[in-house]
């Protein structure tokens, strides 16, 4: 009996260990990356001073949608990720979370983060229902289309329009900028990214810049982040940002030059190195925003 209850508590203990790894929480780089553009545009959408409710909202919003969107990243991806050497170890691919166990994780992150929504207002609300769409057909736009990273950058930035939604009550055209950014600032990390997989997703069929892009992969990628950094020089004019955003963004341009020389050679690990360095790159772009406002 006593043996029984101990395997039970150690099933449960294991079950929700194979979630978290599922949701990818014990990685929160993905979360970082699609908060930074959500605080961004909600500080730009305050002035500054944006409601504490709003942003608490957003923040967990951000967790449960990210985490959503690992879960079913990883039920699309069930059958190419056991022949990938980053991927193959994960819940999924490994058979230690079954599909229907997938499907069910996903639906109930997906039912909490709209019942935060619908502490927001109704345009916020319609909002979240395009994002929700975003979240779970990108996974398996690698199938179709070699920028399923723009398609990233897309689903990652519909969190700018709907804080300035919440924040205002509407989306003026800086959000639409703001957004633009955060597409090619993504489609630029996510290609970082793809780099260290191009060789399994060449021998398996799967597409992304990395492959599109070929030998002129550092190239294009220099030359979005350039888009990008000019991109936010204009939603810095729109917004009537000053000294401390133009500090944040020349600091943002370090960071570029920085990823640059990581992924010179292409080596996987410093290409993986060049796209969790993006976090940084997200923060001194908020911390511009911050200070200035201050």
């Amino acid at each position: 009996m006593k043996s029984s209850v101990i395997n039970r508590s150690v099933d449960w203990r294991d079950r929700l260990r194979q979630y978290v790894y599922l949701m990818r929480l014990h990685r929160p780089i993905g979360i970082f990356l699609l908060l930074w553009p959500a605080l961004w545009a909600l500080w730009i959408a305050g002035n500054g001073r944006p409601d504490p409710v709003i942003v608490a909202v957003f923040i967990l919003g951000v967790v449960l949608m990210r985490s959503a969107g690992c879960v079913i990243n990883d039920y699309a991806d069930r059958r190419f990720d056991p022949h990938v050497r980053r991927t193959c170890d994960r819940p999924l691919a490994a058979g230690r979370v079954t599909p229907g166990e997938a499907l069910i994780l996903f639906a109930v992150l997906c039912g909490l983060a709209f019942v935060l929504v619908l502490f927001l207002n109704r345009l916020t609300i319609a909002l979240a229902f395009v994002a929700a769409f975003l979240a779970a057909s990108y996974p398996f736009m690698k199938r179709y289309t070699h920028l399923p990273q723009a398609y990233l950058g897309l689903a990652f930035g519909w969190a700018v329009p709907m804080a300035f939604a919440a924040q205002t009550g509407a989306v003026p055209a800086v959000a639409w900028w703001l957004l633009l950014a955060t597409l090619l600032w993504a489609l630029a990390y996510d290609t970082m990214y793809a780099i260290v997989d191009r060789e399994d997703d060449l021998r398996i069929g799967v597409k992304s810049t990395a492959i599109l892009f070929g030998r002129h992969d550092r190239l294009i990628i220099g030359l979005i982040q350039l888009a990008m950094l000019a991109v936010l020089a204009w939603v810095g004019r729109l917004a009537g940002l000053g000294e401390g955003y133009w500090a944040g963004l020349l600091a943002a341009a370090g960071f570029m030059a920085y990823q640059q020389w990581l992924i010179r050679e292409r080596d996987p690990g410093r290409c993986f190195q060049a796209f969790l360095n993006n976090n940084w790159l997200g923060a001194v772009v908020f911390l511009g925003i911050l200070l200035d406002y201050l």
